[in-house]
């Protein structure tokens, strides 16, 4: 059970949140409960949806922004976007199984995806602190310098939906998924 009120219906959200949280409904055909519990603060909302829209816009493609998001979920140990992002990846994306699975453990089937997941698992790992062969890498693969930064902020709007739902034990309403590190 979620730690705060998670609104149980756009309509019962803030006032200032429920045009935001229409518009997720419109664009994935419900408002899940990460929006609708950081909904809570209407600010906090309008952040994470501009940030994030603003990335949906940006140089990396959803694949590999999803992957982007499944490595960041299992470094963080996030079940909620484990869970999010695996049917995301499996009906939005059309990532494989297997594929999904290599995310996770911080790479890729993919040569070129294989170096963002790597340098993204590891500005989550290290909390920003990589080297100068670690970006050296990333742009060997083929990235460019703004796809490097928006690697990097992918990393930062990941780890904020980890922390509001492992902080605020967002209820999971997606197939759940657990953490690898959970079946040791």
């Amino acid at each position: 059970m979620s730690r705060i009120a998670t609104p149980t219906s756009i309509e019962t959200s803030p006032a200032a949140s429920q045009p935001l949280l229409s518009a997720v409904k419109a664009q994935l055909g419900s408002a899940p409960n990460l929006f609708r519990i950081v909904g809570n603060s209407p600010a906090a909302l309008e952040g994470f949806l501009g940030l994030s829209g603003a990335l949906g816009k940006g140089a990396l493609d959803l694949k590999t922004r999803n992957r982007i998001a499944l490595a960041v979920a299992e470094v963080n140990g996030c079940s909620y976007c484990l869970a999010a992002h695996s049917y995301l990846g499996e009906n939005l994306a059309k990532l494989p199984a297997d594929e999904m699975s290599a995310n996770r453990r911080g790479g890729s089937s993919d040569a070129k995806a294989d170096a963002a997941i790597k340098f993204a698992s590891k500005i989550a790992r290290e909390r920003g602190h990589v080297g100068e062969a670690d970006v050296k890498a990333v742009k060997d693969a083929g990235y460019t310098d703004a796809q490097v930064v928006e690697i990097i902020a992918h990393v930062a709007l990941n780890v904020m939906t980890n922390y509001v739902n492992e902080a605020l034990k967002t209820d999971i309403d997606f197939p759940q998924v657990q953490p690898l590190g959970a079946a040791a």
